[in-house]
This record gives structure tokens, C-alpha cells and sequence, in this order.
């Protein structure tokens, strides 16, 4: 979903600032926003009203949400270090979608979550194919191009880590797991860059590179 003008408002980057990224789809996976509790409680439309004020219109401003994260994540800066953040799928039902941190013996996650954000996932977040789960309808990084490219998830990485200093990969299979780890990090960096990440409200236009200030 898009218009020719995208209107990032205050009360959407409120929006996204409450969104609750969990892990989704088939192997290799791929970040999603949670379906049951996108913004934090199972209430979602009293979540959207929250914000906007506006009692209707909440499936609307939700659905238009997903070229919002879009443009969220493709302009949006943030510096590398170290992050916390309350963990929201603490208290969810862990069978809705899966979480990195979740512990498949006890099933528990932790409260909070301490995480170093690194130049290679702020490289890798602005490149998420940000697409819709019309199953469970919410935005989603496609889980079977979360990179948006041909070939393996896992080569499109490589590609965009290139210009990253320290970051480039070799062909060896060490590399390969490291960048399967990358991965799935990017659940705790994109809920820490949702969260935290400096990006004011305006105009923005698709272009053929993705969404720009129009």
C-alpha cells in the first residue's frame, strides 16, 4: 500500500515507536510486528487511539503503517552502541511468533534486553524488505527475501556490508555463520532502532532507490 506522498505524522512515528518486533516465518525467518499486541497490549485499535485520539479509523492507520515502517527504517539515524529496552514479548504468548531470546526449554524471555548495536546492523536494517503479512496483518521483513534481492539471503547481506569497514565477509563458512547470527540480531536492532532512532515528521516519496524527503 502507498500514495504518491507518504505523510509521516507525529502520532505514526508514535506508532512505530511502540511497535513490538518479534521473529516470523520459515526458516531463515525475518523480523515481524507482533499480530496479537503490534503496539504493546492485545487492545490494538485502543492502542491506536491512544495516539491519534481518534476512537475510528484504527484498522486504516494501522494498514497504512506498513509504508510507514518502510520509511521509518530507511531514513531514520542512529548512532552504533550499546541499548536497553523492556522486552514486550515478555509477556505475550510466546506461540503467536517466535523471539531470539526465548529460552525453548522454559520458554521464558527476559524483561529487559541489553543489546551493542553495531555498524553492520545499521547497515542491514534500511535494506529490510518491509512488506505485509495479510495473514496476521501486520507489517513483516518478507521472510524469504528479507534483503529484497535474488540469490540467498545471506549473499544480499554480504553485498550490503561491502562499503561497511571491518564488516566484509570471506567465502568460508565461519562467514556464513556469522552472518546467519546477523541475521537474527536484527530482531533486538530493529526493535532498539524503532525505539530510539532520530527521524522527524514530513513528506516522503517513493523513489527507485526507496523512500526519500519529498
Amino acid at each position: 500500500m502507498s500514495d504518491a506522498v507518504y505523510d509521516l505524522s507525529l502520532e505514526r512515528i508514535a506508532l512505530i515507536r511502540r511497535m513490538v518486533v518479534a521473529w516470523g516465518g520459515a526458516d531463515p525467518g525475518a523480523p515481524t510486528i507482533h499480530p496479537a499486541a503490534p503496539y504493546g497490549s492485545l487492545d490494538r485499535d485502543g492502542d491506536i487511539a491512544n495516539v491519534t485520539g481518534d476512537d475510528e479509523g484504527a484498522e486504516e492507520e494501522h494498514r497504512a503503517l506498513e509504508d510507514g515502517l518502510a520509511v521509518f527504517v530507511q531514513n531514520a539515524q542512529l548512532k552504533p552502541g550499546r541499548y536497553q529496552y523492556h522486552n514486550g514479548l515478555a509477556k505475550l504468548d510466546p506461540g503467536a511468533v517466535g523471539d531470539v531470546f526465548r529460552d525453548a526449554v522454559t520458554g521464558e524471555t527476559p524483561d529487559v534486553i541489553t543489546f551493542a548495536v553495531t555498524p553492520e546492523h545499521l547497515a542491514l536494517i534500511p535494506r529490510l524488505e518491509i512488506a505485509w503479512n495479510a495473514e496476521q496483518g501486520v507489517p513483516h521483513v518478507d521472510p524469504e527475501r528479507p534483503y529484497g534481492a535474488d540469490g540467498t539471503y545471506t549473499a544480499a547481506m554480504k553485498r550490503h556490508l561491502a562499503a561497511v569497514p571491518g564488516a566484509a565477509a570471506n567465502d568460508d563458512e565461519d562467514s556464513e555463520t556469522r552472518l546467519v547470527r546477523l541475521h537474527r540480531e536484527l530482531q533486538p536492532a530493529l526493535q532498539i532502532f524503532l525505539r530510539y532512532a532520530d527521524l522527524g515528521p514530513g513528506d516522503f516519496r517513493r523513489a527507485p532507490a526507496g523512500w526519500e524527503p519529498a
